[in-house]
């Protein structure tokens, strides 16, 4: 059975992490990011909670309802793996050690601008880690859907929604393609095998520059 979408988009975002990274993964499909790092790459991932080294879900009975990761779902931990409080954990990411973060989105625009927490007029419990995340990060790579469920795009010239963070993005992901920010605008890089250029730029709000050596992403 081949991955599903969610999962190719973990899997490629899973190729940002080099050996020795400090990575925080948020909520939502980077949680699956962990499924996907090389056996041969030493990381350490870090959790907004109050740990480092998280390690592979658990199977299934084999949970521990003490150890859940910051979405508070079941999780482990690696040999080396440390615990500390909540203000060590943000003490890590406010000083800048955390090499890579990734993190979904609600919009992402040309300038890398991250809209991430809320939409008007929804309840949300708050930002939570995700504005020391956006700013404090060496690298902050975004993994989200292209579109809405309406089909409206999530890749915006200027963001229509409460900002998490300025300028903060480097790399985005979605079903459909890898999108680099820079200060030229934004570079479509890469795009999975059965989708093309031109789908990717009519369902993108943002102006795209296509790479001279665009890659087609096919996982076996």
């Amino acid at each position: 059975m081949g991955l599903g979408t969610r999962e190719l988009m973990a899997k490629r975002a899973a190729e940002e992490i080099s050996n020795g990274n400090i990575v925080n993964l948020g909520i939502g499909i980077p949680t699956l990011v962990s499924d996907f790092i090389r056996s041969d790459i030493h990381v350490f991932l870090h959790s907004e909670n109050g740990f480092l080294g998280i390690g592979p879900k658990p199977a299934t009975s084999k949970e521990d309802k003490n150890l859940i990761n910051a979405g508070g779902f079941p999780c482990t931990t690696v040999k080396g793996a440390s615990y500390f409080d909540s203000a060590e954990s943000f003490a890590i990411i406010r000083s800048g050690k955390l090499d890579i973060t990734i993190l979904g989105a609600l919009e992402v625009d040309e300038k890398g601008n991250l809209a991430n927490w809320i939409v008007p007029g929804k309840r949300v419990p708050g930002m939570g880690g995700g504005m020391d995340l956006a700013e404090k990060a060496k690298k902050v790579v975004v993994v989200t859907t292209h579109t809405n469920k309406n089909g409206s795009p999530k890749i915006k010239k200027i963001c229509s929604l409460p900002l998490t963070a300025q300028t903060c993005v480097g790399l985005i992901i979605t079903e459909l393609a890898v999108i680099e920010v820079t200060e030229e605008g934004l570079i479509l890089k890469e795009i999975f095998g059965g989708t093309t250029v031109d789908e990717v730029i009519s369902r993108t709000e943002a102006s795209l520059i296509v790479s001279k050596n665009l890659r087609v992403i096919n996982y076996e």
